[in-house]
């Protein structure tokens, strides 16, 4: 063909050649006309029916979940509201609901269930036979309940174990760690009522053998904090839904750390942030091995990057799912177009408080706090620095309030640079033991640009 054009060989195989190349990432005409139209079609449904798109693309991929929080993610910073994991509600996929106009909130662009198939350790079986026992018989009453009516033979104790740790039995208003505590219990009354139905209620006259069908009392446990709940439900889901990491901190970061990630200043200045680490990689770079993570403080996920000689002095505070609180410089990035987080220092929250805390604050109201046995337990700590070893730890100031004869006296006491001690959470939770109505807190010195 080229020939009979007056096209020269060396001019022929130089298209050719130009022609191979580009048939290994292009498309002909006809094959590009269709993914335009597949992508605007898309679009479209993105655009006008938000939730059913999310319903969709988040039930497709029901069985990855770094797919689902990808989804997830980009649904609620569109709008979306997630209605969390409920075994009286939905069924093993995603479904779009359109809730009642007082029940809007405020942006919100839709509402969509979270599929119950999503949970690990459930599968499309067990969700199913849950489904059928609901629409047979109603809604489920209680943990006793739905094991007593459910097939048993396709849902286990580890099936109703994920649904407890993903807050499907939430609804009932009962601690996750007791449910959970609870569920052999709640087989083995789940066996008793079908042994007691299979006698066809022979003994049901007699009343000195009780009632069969009362449900015993839950198993008592302590409730799990925030922490423990939103890491035990990512087992269950692979991230977390009901709440943020940062939410069982953030009241004390924000009295020294107050400037947010959606806050934060394109500027040369050190600043002072907090959040949850997350998505952590470790690379080589010019310069030797730098930490790249995501910094997230529920209002802006901010990209961070350390260098070698941080990440081998913070390696147990540099990984996913912990709290950190960093000091650095935030520059534009150049490959996302955001801003990014140069860090220079790194606290653990315990190590902010030695750092930012001014004392720790105890109200006493009558007894005395075992104060010699506290500073023994919790001993400050010895660290190396430019000027030699320093104690890190705070200083302890009781507030002392006596009911006399005559009236009330009041006084504070401050216990000296001998009464240090180490501000760890087991520490300060001791502390609030001790104290009047639990009244023991640090109180933060109000950080200014000389701490930067």
């Amino acid at each position: 063909g080229a020939a009979r054009k007056d096209i020269g060989e060396l001019k022929a195989n130089e298209i050719f050649d130009l022609m191979e190349k580009f048939a290994g990432y292009g498309f002909n005409k006809s094959h590009a006309a269709a993914y335009a139209l597949l992508a605007y079609h898309t679009a479209w449904a993105k655009v006008h029916y938000l939730a059913e798109f999310t319903a969709a693309n988040m039930s497709v991929a029901i069985d990855d979940t770094d797919k689902l929080k990808i989804f997830h993610d980009d649904a609620v910073a569109l709008g979306i509201v997630f209605e969390p994991p409920d075994v009286n509600a939905g069924g093993y996929r995603f479904e779009p609901i359109t809730p009642a106009d007082t029940e809007r909130r405020k942006g919100e662009r839709g509402r969509v269930r979270y599929g119950l198939g999503a949970i690990k350790g459930t599968g499309q079986s067990a969700i199913e036979a849950i489904v059928a026992a609901r629409t047979s018989g109603g809604a489920f009453t209680s943990l006793f309940d739905f094991c007593a009516r459910v097939d048993r033979a396709r849902i286990n104790k580890r099936t109703v174990e994920a649904l407890i740790k993903a807050g499907a039995f939430d609804r009932f208003g009962i601690e996750r760690a007791s449910l959970l505590a609870s569920v052999g219990l709640a087989f083995e009354f789940a066996d008793s009522q079908a042994a007691h139905a299979d006698q066809g209620g022979l003994f049901d006259f007699d009343d000195s053998h009780g009632s069969s069908t009362q449900e015993p009392p839950l198993v008592e446990a302590l409730a799990w904090s925030i922490r423990e709940r939103l890491m035990i439900e990512k087992t269950a889901l692979g991230f977390y839904l009901s709440g943020h990491l940062f939410d069982h901190s953030v009241d004390e970061v924000r009295q020294f750390a107050r400037r947010s990630n959606a806050d934060v200043l394109d500027s040369r200045e050190p600043q002072l942030l907090a959040g949850i680490v997350g998505d952590l990689r470790v690379v080589n770079g010019q310069r030797g091995r730098v930490a790249i993570f995501k910094l997230d403080d529920k209002t802006e996920v901010i990209e961070a990057v350390a260098n070698e000689e941080l990440l081998n002095a913070n390696r147990d505070l540099l990984k996913d799912d912990e709290l950190v609180i960093v000091q650095g410089k935030v520059q534009p990035d150049r490959f996302s177009g955001g801003l990014r987080l140069n860090v220079q220092q790194v606290w653990s929250l315990t190590d902010a408080r030695c750092r930012f805390g001014q004392y720790l604050s105890v109200q006493v109201n009558g007894s005395v706090p075992p104060v010699d046995e506290l500073l023994r337990d919790f001993p400050p700590r010895r660290v190396p620095s430019e000027h030699g070893e320093l104690l890190q730890g705070l200083p302890v100031r009781l507030h002392i309030r006596r009911t006399a004869e005559h009236g009330e006296v009041r006084g504070d006491l401050d216990l000296g640079e001998q009464a240090r001690f180490y501000p760890c959470d087991e520490a300060l939770e001791r502390w609030r033991l001790a104290a009047h109505a639990r009244a023991a807190r640090v109180v933060y010195e109000h950080p200014t640009a000389d701490d930067y």
